[in-house]
């Protein structure tokens, strides 16, 4: 053999010797080579998610959720920082909790048919008219006392002037008007607190075959009699060149509350 030959075959046989030492090493995937796996993690040692902890821990079946309500009158609110908050007036948090209350209940017909007022044309009519039925103020009243007592020391005749026709005011007198068949028209303020003092109005009035309208505003009934607010204000005595425009006005007033009242009542109800 040359010699040549023999060192091409020592060579081949030291790299032979030389890849069987080397590891292999892991290889991409997708190229048909052998992988390397590497071992699972216990079970000890693996995190468990949120909904695992949460349904691995046990109900206790005694014990019941009970969520708190933070709505109005409900559990108690929890603490905050109150920093930028304003503490309002009370008559301002019962105005609004009212507000609240009236868009979650249903209003029962007898107190919703207050929020039926007359229409704006006919109350300027009637406003127009009570203000010629004004109750006398306390000046005029006194400086006519005055001027009366001057005559009789003067010594006239006393000779008393007649009461002039007057608007009956308040519950009682305008109760007692009804039941006594004197008042021709009765006037209701829709925004009475409470609204039980004139809840039965509506009804006395059409049992006793009263003419009766609910208007917008117990201070505007009660700038007619001379007060801040009345509850409800009557026509009794009228002059005869008034008579006409108290017709009409009652001949209104009729079709629109006494004649409609069960109607509104069932619109009310069902709706």
């Amino acid at each position: 053999m040359p010699v040549g030959q023999k060192k091409v075959i020592k060579a081949k046989k030291i790299k032979e010797i030389k890849t069987q030492d080397v590891p292999t090493l892991p290889t991409k995937e997708g190229k048909g080579k052998s992988k390397s796996k590497v071992a699972a993690l216990p079970e000890i040692a693996k995190k468990k998610t949120v909904a695992e902890v949460k349904k691995a821990i046990k109900k206790n079946p005694l014990i019941q959720k009970r969520p708190r309500n933070y709505g109005i009158g409900q559990a108690i609110q929890p603490r905050r920082n109150l920093y930028r908050f304003v503490k309002w007036p009370k008559y301002i948090l019962l105005q609004r909790q009212k507000a609240v209350l009236k868009k979650r209940l249903k209003i029962p017909p007898p107190i919703n048919q207050f929020n039926e007022a007359l229409d704006r044309a006919t109350s300027l009519q009637v406003f127009n008219l009570c203000n010629k039925y004004k109750p006398q103020s306390k000046q005029s009243k006194k400086a006519q006392l005055t001027h009366r007592a001057q005559k009789r020391a003067d010594g006239a005749p006393d000779a008393p002037a007649a009461r002039k026709a007057v608007l009956k005011s308040g519950i009682r007198e305008v109760t007692s008007a009804i039941t006594q068949k004197k008042a021709q028209l009765v006037l209701v303020a829709h925004d009475v607190d409470p609204i039980e003092i004139v809840l039965f109005l509506p009804a006395l009035c059409r049992k006793m075959g009263v003419p009766y309208a609910i208007i917008k505003g117990k201070a505007r009934l009660g700038r007619i009699v001379r007060r801040k607010t009345c509850t409800c204000v009557a026509f009794t005595n009228v002059r005869t060149e008034d008579k006409p425009r108290l017709s009409k006005i009652i001949q209104t007033v009729k079709t629109n509350f006494n004649d409609r009242h069960d109607e509104v009542i069932l619109t009310i109800f069902f709706s």
